[in-house]
């Protein structure tokens, strides 16, 4: 900091409210998952249909989306969370340079899920997913996806990067 700046610490800082957005969606996500697994015990209850495309089960995913880069040992297992952890780091560089408040939103709510992927994959030795969206219809990828609320936040980060980069683009900031 410069000679007389003074650090913004509301809401109105992006920065603030990157920070706050990533603990919000970190607590959020670590609070719905001891929920389901110690209070609600989904285990036990499994599978609990929703909707006919939507129940809510328990599946431990070792590797990152779609169980790519499954880690099924010790040393593959701290190897994804280092690589998932350089990448938060990443984003957290970003956000505090960020100079928009909806990227820095966006920003925490990626670094918040993340984290809270990384904590379940460092407690548990995987990440727990709850939400199963199915379909018969032939929509790829989609129609066979388990989820959680961290995902969900990530995925809500990324649509608001998209929308603030169009924005930005369309008012012809860089």
């Amino acid at each position: 900091m410069a000679f007389g700046k003074t650090l913004d610490l509301s809401l109105k800082s992006p920065k603030i409210l990157g920070a706050a957005a990533a603990a919000v969606a970190f607590l959020l996500d670590q609070a719905h998952k001891l929920w389901m697994l110690d209070v609600f015990g989904v285990a036990e209850r499994e599978p609990i249909r929703l909707t006919p495309f939507l129940d809510v089960v328990l599946s431990w995913n070792r590797g990152i989306s779609y169980s790519l880069l499954s880690a099924r040992d010790e040393v593959a297992r701290y190897g994804l969370l280092g690589l998932q952890l350089a990448i938060v780091a990443g984003l957290c560089f970003w956000l505090w340079r960020a100079p928009r408040r909806l990227t820095a939103l966006a920003l925490g709510l990626i670094v918040g899920g993340a984290l809270g992927n990384a904590a379940d994959r460092l407690r548990y030795g995987a990440v727990a997913d709850f939400f199963f969206f199915h379909t018969s219809l032939p929509v790829g990828p989609l129609a066979n996806y388990v989820f959680n609320v961290a995902d969900a936040l990530i995925t809500l980060g990324v649509a608001l990067m998209l929308l603030d980069a169009a924005r930005s683009g369309r008012d012809g900031q860089a």
